[in-house]
């Protein structure tokens, strides 16, 4: 199992790298690649290429990191960009993602009942069959976007702040805002090219990365760090937690992500409270 234990490792990195980039653009921790539509816009694109193959069962990993760019173009287009719409951005976002799952029900629908089953498991994010074969190409997507994301994280760290006081300090939010969504998008794109849209990883690496590293910096590193162990641990209960029977990972988080949402949005409204 040691291929498909890589694969978990490099697309929980991605997705928690991924999540703290869009946390920190949109000054919200619920602005997560799925919240934005991009998990579901990759996994759209990925399902359509499958139209495009006639001998394999999934589509090519690479239309995942398309899709999720079409899906974030459309979103800060009509949303008219992060910066100090945050809510705005997740109400485009949740219409984005409405928008791609029908894409994909209609993809499944033409399918065949076999060919069907085995994509419907995958859009529920899982890991099963998944090896080096897959896990190589984000392998390379993380050796080239993380020292990227690391040499942005100073000024990842000011856009905190509103946007004139971050061009009072040096930095220059629009292009690094846009540098950061796009390390965003390609991350979260790869991830969805692997195991399908895999939940919550994305929303809990980088809050639970910030209450170890603490506020006075982006936990970049601590993000991956945390999404790796994340998925490999629940894609590790799912196939030990039922005797016989193998739950999807995305399946997983999901039912764990639920009440960790809720202790998230419980907590933002004590803070607004105090």
């Amino acid at each position: 199992r040691l291929g498909r234990i890589v694969a978990g490792l490099t697309a929980g990195a991605a997705l928690g790298l991924a999540g703290c980039l869009t946390q920190t653009l949109a000054r919200n921790r619920l602005a997560t690649p799925e919240l934005l539509g991009v998990n579901d816009g990759a996994t759209a694109a990925v399902l359509l290429s499958v139209t495009l193959s006639a001998t394999g069962s999934f589509g090519a990993w690479w239309a995942g990191p398309i899709g999720a760019l079409v899906a974030v173009i459309v979103v800060t287009t009509v949303s008219g960009g992060l910066g100090q719409r945050g809510y705005r951005v997740l109400v485009v976002g949740l219409a984005m993602s409405a928008l791609a799952s029908a894409i994909t029900q209609v993809v499944l629908s033409r399918r065949s009942l076999s060919s069907a089953s085995s994509l419907y498991v995958w859009t529920s994010g899982s890991l099963n069959g998944r090896s080096y074969s897959v896990a190589v190409p984000v392998l390379i997507g993380l050796a080239v976007l993380v020292p990227v994301s690391l040499a942005v994280a100073r000024h990842l760290g000011v856009l905190r702040f509103d946007d004139a006081t971050a061009s009072s300090l040096g930095s220059a939010p629009g292009r690094v805002r846009a540098l950061a969504l796009l390390l965003a998008v390609a991350l979260a794109g790869l991830a969805v090219g692997i195991c399908g849209p895999v939940g919550f990883v994305a929303l809990a690496s980088p809050v639970i990365a910030s209450r170890l590293a603490g506020p006075l910096r982006v936990p970049l590193v601590g993000s991956m760090l945390t999404g790796a162990v994340l998925v490999v641990a629940a894609d590790t209960l799912g196939r030990i937690v039922l005797d016989g029977t193998e739950l999807p990972v995305g399946i997983v988080t999901t039912v764990l992500g639920g009440p960790f949402l809720l202790w998230v949005l419980l907590g933002r409204s004590a803070a607004t409270r105090v």
